[in-house]
């Protein structure tokens, strides 16, 4: 499985990544082109691919958070008809790889998953924890979202865990979204 990383807009390698992103997310639940392309321009993200025989299986948006040394996983998808072959775990083992590279000082990835209790959170709540992710109890209510989200956290270290508190991680994930949602950079986009 090749793994395609950029921190500039390509627009051909969003053109991949934008058929898996509109398939696994609807309009509601994604942000748009604009403000993806505004969060390249400074410099505020990374776009992942993972082509399997050529073809685009996978993308993810992530971001780092120098305050906190921690990977905010925006979005991350596997194309529907590639669902059920390990594509997810392995996009996840290589995001680890990859950002232990890029950022020496990064000790963990964090996520938020949606708390109302369906079926489909709990599939996806399964797969996170499967791949090693730890749930928090925080249950998180955005102002400009009606949906209530928890945080869930991936250690790189066990000698040096990451905290349990919802709470917290919360903090990187929120500072994560004000900066990709800022419609000008007025100065620093440091929150």
């Amino acid at each position: 499985m090749e793994h395609l990383t950029t921190n500039e807009w390509n627009e051909a390698l969003w053109a991949e990544a934008d058929a898996i992103y509109r398939e696994a997310f609807p309009e509601h639940g994604r942000k748009s082109e604009a403000i993806v392309r505004r969060m390249f321009e400074r410099g505020l993200c990374a776009l992942h691919v993972w082509r399997i025989e050529g073809e685009a299986a996978a993308m993810a948006l992530t971001s780092y958070d120098d305050r906190s040394g921690l990977l905010v996983v925006d979005y991350i998808a596997v194309r529907q008809a590639r669902q059920g072959q390990g594509i997810g775990r392995r996009c996840v083992l290589q995001l680890r790889d990859w950002i232990s590279r890029a950022q020496p000082g990064c000790h963990g990835i964090v996520i938020e998953v949606e708390a109302e209790e369906t079926e489909e959170n709990a599939r996806r709540i399964c797969f996170w924890q499967s791949a090693g992710f730890r749930l928090t109890d925080y249950v998180h209510a955005y102002v400009w979202v009606p949906e209530t989200y928890r945080a869930m956290a991936l250690g790189f270290d066990a000698a040096l865990p990451l905290t349990d508190d919802g709470r917290e991680l919360f903090k990187t994930i929120t500072r994560y979204h004000e900066r990709a949602y800022r419609k000008t950079k007025g100065g620093s986009d440091k929150v």
